[in-house]
């Protein structure tokens, strides 16, 4: 767990071992702590029901021997807890956050998404309208810096292999290590302004991550921090996508109110990591029904999703082709591999070159995410 960097005192605050009456966030803090003028507005309807960390650090059998120091999430009794809510600017949330969207001018349907590998060979033969490359490609998961073909040398199409006119997305996605260092070290090390001068056309924000069995403090943080990385981005002049995750009703409301609000032109979610089908069921699937009937219609929509075409013909369904891009790096992952993408939806070893079998699969998806193919027949609508 990575500390840090600006640290300043605060006048909001967790209530330790995720105590509602003392809870800045609270929707039902007690009489005294409103009256004390530290409540700031209620976000939060209590605990998570299955937190597994909150206060284990502290307690008498300490899971970490090292304590907080080593704890891999911010729970509200953390020793340094109020220096994480100082690192957000002392609050949970959405009001200050403004993006300048308005150099957006469109994305195509479907955008692979490389290994980091040049791509000029691919290009010249599918032609995508983009090209995707996530995070840790450019930010080293062992230095914890831009990685020197990445750090303003050169374009991003051309440290890609690609022409120079080809619009290009960095997906700021990745392991917690690696979008935590990136925090730790993203204002020492000016990673904001140093990657938007590389030049991606569009840059989906680093996702801080969400699990059911974390403190529900540890949510807020994160939804803060999703959209404050944005935030810097866009100040920096580039055109961002922040991340949006969900957990509760309450989530996708407040984000509601905040898109209502400031009305963004472009947003994104990252639903790669979500492979129980459980999980999809309980709260992925209705969050995107959700997202789908409030947002205005004129708000794109890029999904970050892996190869269950079912899904992707999910998000397509609900959102409509004309408000969703979908980034993925399957196609790339199995083509490498000898797989390709068969009319059935299902992906085939096929043992073609990996040109070969890319371009039949970045064709076939693309016709049926834009619409010029029908999906098969047999495929669910549901994405079971």
């Amino acid at each position: 767990m990575s500390i840090p960097v600006s640290i300043s005192t605060s006048k909001f605050q967790f209530g330790p071992g995720e105590n509602c009456k003392v809870c800045s966030w609270s929707t039902n803090p007690s009489d005294e702590f409103v009256a004390s003028g530290r409540w700031d507005t209620g976000l939060c309807s209590g605990p998570n029901s299955d937190d597994s960390y909150a206060g284990c650090a502290r307690a008498a059998a300490p899971i970490f021997e090292g304590g907080c120091g080593e704890c891999s999430v911010v729970c509200s009794s953390r020793v340094d807890v109020d220096d994480w809510v100082a690192d957000v600017g002392g609050t949970m949330t959405f009001d200050d956050i403004a993006l300048d969207q308005s150099q957006f001018t469109g994305l195509p349907g479907l955008i692979p998404q490389t290994d980091g590998s040049p791509a000029g060979a691919f290009h010249e033969v599918a032609h995508p309208g983009a090209w995707a490359i996530g995070m840790r490609r450019v930010f080293s998961p062992t230095t914890w810096r831009l990685t020197p073909k990445w750090d303003g040398s050169t374009s991003a199409p051309a440290a890609m292999g690609l022409p120079a006119s080809t619009p290009t997305v960095l997906v700021g996605y990745g392991t917690d290590p690696v979008v935590e260092n990136w925090w730790a070290r993203h204002q020492v090390d000016d990673l904001v302004p140093r990657t938007a001068n590389v030049g991606f056309d569009v840059v989906l924000s680093p996702n801080y991550s969400l699990y059911g069995n974390w403190p529900r403090s540890f949510h807020l943080l994160n939804f803060r921090r999703n959209l404050l990385i944005a935030q810097r981005f866009s100040d920096a002049g580039q055109l961002v996508a922040p991340n949006i995750y969900w957990y509760r009703l309450e989530d996708l409301q407040r984000y509601d109110r905040w898109i209502r609000d400031t009305s963004p032109r472009l947003l994104a979610s990252n639903l790669q990591t979500t492979r129980q089908q459980a999980d999809w069921d309980s709260f992925i699937l209705p969050g995107l029904t959700w997202l789908a009937a409030k947002t205005p219609t004129d708000v794109h929509w890029v999904f970050v999703a892996g190869g269950n075409v079912a899904r992707l013909r999910t998000v397509l369904d609900l959102f409509g082709p004309e408000r969703v891009t979908i980034i993925t790096q399957k196609i790339w992952q199995t083509a490498a591999h000898g797989e390709t993408l068969g009319e059935d939806g299902k992906w085939h070893a096929t043992y073609a070159k990996p040109v070969d079998s890319f371009t039949a699969s970045y064709e076939l998806l693309n016709s049926w995410i834009t619409g010029t193919r029908p999906w098969p027949a047999a495929m669910s609508a549901t994405g079971a």
